[in-house]
């Protein structure tokens, strides 16, 4: 995957946040960082979407361009802000996100305020993170890796800490080597940590046209050369993680979190997405 290209999918999720922030209530989202991310001509949009009509312009341009992503992105985020929290109400030590982006969770939750944080990325993309938002809070640590050049085994992370892993919207790029390492490492860390990761129904690989916007979403990150390699069929998927000492708690599709989260709201989203919830035993 391009480095510019990852960098510009994390723009479009932090610009999601962004306007989802600026919404005058129902809000599911509320992310004050997330604009700092955006080029010129987003924080213009950003900032102009206050106004409904051009709110409502926004949004049909957003559904044409990436049909389902900003439905989808927006609950997928709250989902996964509610997992993090009920792992830390069960007493995890440590949060550990890999290829963070410009995930700000570590700045918008409260909770996660009194935990170290370690964020793990690309070195590009995180000398931007760090340019981006200026100062930074002393329990946020920013860990670079080139994954084409070293491995997680090589961080210096304490492992004798139950933690709890943020893996989201990655496994879709990998191979499944990549991904059984990545499951491999947290493997070490305690019994009563997690891992919350996302991933695509294997299907959409084979049959895109299956999906509300499937073809459109594998036709364009092609052309980004950023192919989808990866997806698992759900119902295997407790099965694979049991091999790692991991029971699977939770495996929910967009659909799902859609409907939970935003019942009222009528933008259609992605299918194939889901996030899975795990627990080390």
């Amino acid at each position: 995957m391009k480095e510019l290209s990852a960098s510009r999918t994390a723009q479009y999720m932090a610009l999601f946040r962004a306007l989802e922030t600026q919404r005058p209530h129902d809000k599911l989202v509320y992310d004050p960082y997330a604009i700092n991310f955006l080029d010129r001509g987003f924080q213009i949009a950003t900032r102009l979407s206050v106004i409904p009509p051009i709110r409502r312009m926004i949004q049909r341009i957003i559904q044409k361009r990436i049909p389902g992503a900003y439905s989808s992105g927006i609950a997928r985020t709250r989902y996964i802000d509610e997992l993090v929290q009920q792992a830390v109400n069960q007493g995890i030590q440590q949060v550990v996100i890999l290829g963070a982006g410009f995930d700000t969770r570590a700045l918008r939750l409260d909770f996660l305020r009194l935990l170290p944080v370690i964020e793990i990325d690309h070195p590009n993309t995180s000398a931007v993170k760090k340019e981006k938002l200026g100062s930074l809070t002393p329990h946020v640590q920013y860990l670079q890796l080139d994954f084409n050049e070293k491995g997680l085994d090589d961080l210096s992370l304490n492992a004798s800490l139950p933690t709890v892993f943020i893996w989201e919207g990655v496994t879709n790029y990998l191979q499944e080597e990549a991904i059984a390492a990545t499951f491999r490492f947290i493997e070490k860390f305690p019994e009563g940590s997690f891992v919350i990761f996302t991933y695509v129904d294997e299907k959409v690989l084979r049959e895109p046209h299956a999906y509300y916007g499937g073809e459109k979403l594998l036709n364009d990150v092609a052309r980004l050369e950023e192919k989808w390699t990866f997806g698992w069929k759900p119902g295997n998927l407790r099965k694979y993680l049991q091999q790692f000492e991991l029971e699977l708690l939770e495996d929910n599709s967009a659909v799902e979190y859609r409907r939970q989260y935003m019942p009222a709201r009528t933008e259609k989203g992605y299918e194939f997405y889901r996030v899975a919830f795990a627990v080390r035993k």
